[in-house]
C-alpha cells in the first residue's frame, strides 16, 4: 500500500469513527430527553418539561450533521460491503433518533398541560415501566448498530412485544378510571397520549435494532421478511454442484 493510499484509508476510517460518535451523541441525548420528559410528567415539573422542548433543536442539528457526513462519505469514498451498509443505515438511524426526540417533546407537552390542573389520583405504574423499557431498547439498539451485533438487535425487536403489551394495559387501566370517575378523563387522555408516544419510541428503537441485524448479517427482518418464503428463496445461497 502506498503512503497516499494508507493516508486515504486512515482518513476514511477517521470519518467513519466521527460518524459513529455523532450517532452515539444523538442516542445519549434522545435517551436523556426521554427520561427527563417522563420525570417532568411524573413530578409535574414545568422546568424539566421546558428543558426537553427547548433542547429539541440539538437533535435536529445532529441529524443534519450525520446526514451531511454520510453523504460526503458516500460521494467521496465509494465504500463497499459493510461500510456501505453502515453509512446508509446511519442516515436512517439518525432520522429515527430525531423522531425519538419529537416524541419526548410530545410527552413534555403533556406534562405542561397537566401542571396547572388539579391532581387526580390515578395509578398507572405501567407508564414508568414502559418508559424504562423503551429507554433500554433505545440504548441497546444503538449499541447493536454501532457494534454490528445482530443478536442484540434481534433481542431489541423481541422486547417491542413487551412494550406493546404494556401499552394495551395502560389503555385498559385508564379506560377503567375514566368510566369510574369523570374527573379523571382529562388527565387520563393525556396519559393515553404519553403511552402512545412511549410505544412509538419503542417502535423507533426496533427500527434501529432491525438496521443492526441488516448491518451484521445483510438480512432484512423488517415486516418479518425473513419468514417470507419468497425472500428466503432469493437470499438462500445456491447449492454447490
Amino acid at each position: 500500500m502506498t503512503a497516499d493510499a494508507a493516508a486515504g484509508f486512515r482518513h476514511f476510517h477517521d470519518q467513519l469513527s466521527s460518524l459513529k460518535e455523532k450517532l452515539l451523541d444523538m442516542s445519549s441525548i434522545a435517551e436523556e430527553r426521554t427520561d427527563l420528559a417522563v420525570e417532568a410528567l411524573m413530578s409535574r415539573d414545568r422546568e424539566k418539561a421546558n428543558l426537553v422542548i427547548d433542547g429539541d433543536v440539538e437533535l435536529n442539528r445532529l441529524e443534519m450533521e450525520v446526514e451531511q457526513a454520510a453523504v460526503e462519505l458516500l460521494a467521496l469514498q465509494q465504500p463497499m460491503a459493510r461500510d456501505l451498509r453502515f453509512i446508509i443505515g446511519a442516515i436512517k438511524v439518525s432520522n429515527d433518533l430525531e423522531r425519538v426526540g419529537d416524541h419526548a417533546v410530545n410527552i413534555a407537552e403533556s406534562a405542561l398541560r397537566l401542571v396547572d390542573k388539579p391532581r387526580v389520583d390515578i395509578s398507572v405504574p405501567e407508564i414508568e415501566v414502559m418508559a424504562r423499557r423503551a429507554r433500554k431498547m433505545l440504548g441497546d439498539s444503538l449499541d447493536a448498530f454501532i457494534r454490528a451485533d445482530g443478536a442484540l438487535g434481534r433481542e431489541v425487536c423481541r422486547d417491542d412485544d413487551v412494550v406493546d403489551s404494556l401499552h394495551d394495559s395502560v389503555f385498559r387501566v385508564l379506560l377503567t378510571h375514566m368510566m369510574a370517575d369523570p374527573k379523571t378523563i382529562t388527565p387520563s387522555l393525556e396519559l393515553l397520549l404519553v403511552g402512545r408516544n412511549l410505544e412509538r419510541i419503542a417502535d423507533l428503537a426496533t427500527n434501529v435494532g432491525e438496521d443492526a441485524v441488516y448491518l451484521a448479517e445483510g438480512k432484512q427482518i423488517k415486516h418479518h421478511r425473513e419468514d417470507d418464503p419468497i425472500t428466503e428463496a432469493r437470499t438462500r445461497p445456491a447449492p454447490s454442484s
